[in-house]
């Protein structure tokens, strides 16, 4: 073989290797990228009929995330939805920021937020002159009062979901009611009363 015939081979052995790293890399980086668009379409879903926003997408989040994809459990649903709601900002945020970073770190908490923001945010957009024109009309008044009886049903759904999980204890039971009580006569805000519990628990609730 000559020299010339040398370095044309040389030349071909590593187009082949790099093809093959490259092969490699992408089968193996291939399952990453399916867990990211889940974490986008889960969000995305959740977000994009969460009619209402705020409570209304709560439900739709825990169906996708608990049930769908069980990435968390309800327990630690409960307690996620609880320090969000301790916390600032739109809770949908803080939750797919939360279960993104869970899952897959960094970049799968960018996944999950973008899928939260995108497709609500295009939606908007798009239909924002739209509504604007016709938010008034009989049929955008009816279409909005046929969907909210439906959200009040899955926030129903999910309270019980929850509730089954949160009352391990006698007391957990008259912790409830106070916060019922102190929420709805005395109108206390509910991030006094989450912080509250959770020094209550801290205290006298530690295993």
């Amino acid at each position: 073989m000559t020299h010339r015939e040398t370095v044309v081979a040389d030349k071909l052995d590593d187009k082949k290797k790099g093809i093959r790293g490259l092969i490699i890399t992408t089968l193996a980086t291939l399952p990453l990228c399916v867990l990211f668009w889940q974490l986008f379409l889960a969000f995305g879903r959740a977000n994009f009929f969460g009619f209402g926003g705020g409570p209304a997408v709560i439900p739709l989040i825990q169906r996708e995330v608990v049930n769908n994809y069980k990435w968390l459990s309800t327990e630690e649903f409960t307690d996620v939805l609880a320090m969000g709601n301790a916390l600032p900002g739109p809770i949908a945020t803080k939750m797919a920021a939360y279960v993104g970073y869970k899952i897959s770190g960094l970049w799968g908490a960018a996944a999950a937020l973008a899928g939260t923001v995108i497709p609500t945010a295009v939606a908007m957009l798009g239909l924002a002159g739209i509504y604007l024109k016709y938010k008034d009309t009989p049929q955008i008044t009816g279409m909005l009062k046929g969907v909210r009886p439906v959200v009040v049903v899955l926030l129903l759904q999910t309270a019980w979901d929850m509730g089954l999980k949160s009352f391990p204890l006698p007391v957990t039971w008259i912790i409830a009611l106070i916060a019922l009580v102190l929420i709805f006569q005395f109108k206390m805000h509910p991030i006094i009363l989450i912080i509250a519990s959770m020094f209550f628990g801290y205290i006298f609730l530690s295993k």
